[in-house]
């Protein structure tokens, strides 16, 4: 763009810059001005004495430097430049003075039916009648029957000048892609439009602004990626840089409950950037991640889900990684991010100087004014509408053919549209898996009664197998004094109840706080309401677990079950094991068997 000086503006450069000005408001021309390079001044400028300007391959325009023109007719100038980048119309052709011909004629039709700006006098008026639609189709027609004399000097270079100047030479960085701005500004304004008619806004006048980057983005995930347009629509952009400092935001972060996500101003994101920015951020709340953390430390479950999502967006192509820095491991591709948090535990130290989005040691996935809102009414209610979204979308997205998505990132989509099996239907598979039903048999060693028809005919019996293992387990209850009541009865009354529809003979039961007890084995249904807990001392789980591995009489491949609110050491169990602590709760490390959250 040209330099701005305080020094007084000629009438002509006055005119020129309210032109170009009114363009730049224009939602489909604002992507593609914004991009390219206007050189207005006298030197080494390419524009005809008698033209308007000439337009390069590269992006740059050349404007008659000392040209007088009105505000409008400027405008329209500008825009048929513009155009030609935006339609591609820089090819090489036998004849390029037919092919320029054919591309302004073009290009002098879709303005005209634009009705923007205003054409200058000295270039020929477009025929409404043309004899062909397309510039493909003008050029073989002007090669094989000439030009008619009333298409002679149509552009903006003026009579028998070429406006289409194509650039042979290399240059430096990757070409831009005129094409897809321009169909970024069609975007932007037929959503525009659609906000007219819709009655969002009065008119078209009153959405002509400069709309913001993160805006920008916004409104290209409403018209271009499904997958995530539904949150798009439903999150307020928050773009204020003393909320950013007090929160202590450094690039971005979102908060699920408020439905708000927040961009410094000040990091200085492109444009591709901030489409990687904000679709991590839409991720983490679609994916349910706040919900999903499960009594994990927060802040390392938050890396965690980073390293999966910033690997599903590299995948994707959407947007580009942010200069600033991100978190990206390839060693952790293709894993959970259940997984990635278990690895990644271990090393605390190192953690401690990773960063998310919103900056060192904080979480960019913010817990608003209710730290577990996904546990309260309002909480249920966001829930289902984030996992819909996310559903709707990524039906969306593959029935329009919109692009690669990782297969791990739709096994989740799908798994989340789901409901979540409740924590007594997962305690009762356990049982399935290690107390089998019995097989019965009909046998003829003890024949059952005779039928008074036919007295003479014996018939087999109904009876069970006997396993050829002890149909038993135990469980190791934490007894300390910070131990839920509602919890143990639960889980205790669920166990007793699976107990019994399992055929399981006898239960080992062993209380834990500052020191075992040994119950022994108890029947199932003595574990329901007749057990005296004893203990509500510390918590001390270890010594109960290795009491059963030295116990004699205890089988070697019999499963436990370990009863606690995950405030306890940390355990090695040998055995087949799973755990039950509360909802929301979790365990100070990785757990190889399966968890089971009592809510």
């Amino acid at each position: 763009m040209s330099r701005r000086s305080s020094k007084p503006i000629d009438p002509a450069t006055a005119a020129f810059r309210a032109g170009e000005g009114a363009l730049d408001h224009h939602p489909l021309f604002s992507p593609l001005l914004q991009r390219v390079s206007i050189n207005r001044s006298e030197y080494g400028n390419s524009c005809p004495a008698d033209g308007w300007a000439v337009v390069f391959s590269s992006g740059v325009i050349h404007v008659h430097p000392k040209r007088r023109g009105e505000k409008e007719e400027w405008m329209y100038v500008l825009a048929h430049c513009l155009l030609h980048l935006g339609f591609g119309h820089f090819q090489k052709r036998a004849r390029p003075d037919f092919w320029n011909l054919a591309c302004d004629a073009f290009v002098s039709r879709f303005l005209a039916d634009l009705k923007l700006g205003c054409r200058p006098a000295d270039i020929h008026a477009v025929v409404e009648d043309l004899p062909a639609s397309t510039e493909n189709a003008l050029y073989d027609l002007f090669f094989e029957r000439g030009v008619p004399e009333a298409l002679r000097g149509l552009g903006t270079a003026g009579p028998g000048a070429a406006d289409l100047l194509l650039v042979t030479e290399d240059f430096r960085g990757k070409p831009k892609d005129w094409a897809a701005l321009l169909g970024e500004g069609l975007r932007s304004a037929v959503t525009q439009a659609v906000d007219v008619a819709g009655g969002a806004v009065a008119s078209l006048r009153s959405t002509r602004k400069v709309l913001t980057l993160p805006q920008r983005v916004r409104s290209w995930f409403l018209a271009s990626y499904p997958l995530l347009g539904a949150f798009a629509v439903n999150f307020e952009l928050i773009e204020d840089a003393e909320v950013c400092k007090h929160w202590g935001i450094h690039v971005a972060a979102v908060d699920a409950e408020a439905r708000e996500i927040y961009f410094n101003p000040l990091i200085g994101l492109n444009f591709h950037e901030c489409q990687f920015v904000m679709a991590h951020e839409f991720l983490h709340v679609g994916l349910r991640h706040q919900a999903r953390c499960q009594g994990r430390d927060p802040y390392i479950w938050n890396l965690a889900c980073d390293y999966v999502i910033n690997d599903w967006l590299i995948q994707m192509g959407i947007g580009k990684p942010p200069a600033i820095g991100m978190l990206h491991d390839p060693q952790l591709k293709g894993l959970s991010a259940e997984v990635v948090y278990d690895r990644i535990v271990t090393d605390l130290r190192r953690l401690r100087k990773l960063a998310t989005f919103r900056g060192m040691g904080e979480c960019d996935m913010m817990p608003g004014r209710n730290p577990r809102w996904w546990e309260t009414g309002l909480g249920l209610e966001l829930d289902e509408l984030y996992r819909r979204c996310l559903t709707q979308g990524l039906f969306a997205h593959q029935e329009q053919c919109r692009g690669f998505l990782p297969a791990g990132l739709v096994q989740e989509i799908q798994a989340l549209s789901q409901p979540a099996i409740p924590w007594d239907v997962e305690l009762a598979q356990w049982f399935d898996h290690h107390f089998p039903p019995r097989e019965r048999r009909r046998t003829y060693a003890r024949p059952s009664r005779r039928q008074a028809a036919t007295p003479d005919i014996p018939r087999p019996r109904l009876v069970t197998v006997e396993d050829d293992f002890l149909r038993t387990f135990a469980v190791v209850l934490d007894t300390s004094g910070s131990m839920d009541r509602l919890i143990l009865g639960k889980a205790l009354g669920a166990i007793a109840s699976y107990s019994i529809a399992r055929e399981v003979e006898a239960v080992r039961l062993i209380f834990c706080d500052a020191a075992p007890y040994d119950e022994g084995y108890v029947s199932p249904e003595t574990i329901a309401g007749r057990v005296r807990v004893k203990g509500r001392g510390g918590t001390v789980l270890q010594p109960g677990l290795d009491l059963l591995d030295q116990a004699p009489d205890f089988p070697k491949t019999g499963p436990v079950l370990i009863i606690t609110d995950g405030a306890c050491d940390i355990l090695r169990v040998r055995r087949e094991h799973g755990f039950l602590i509360p909802a929301g709760g979790g365990l100070p490390f990785p757990p190889r068997g399966p968890v089971f959250r009592v809510r």
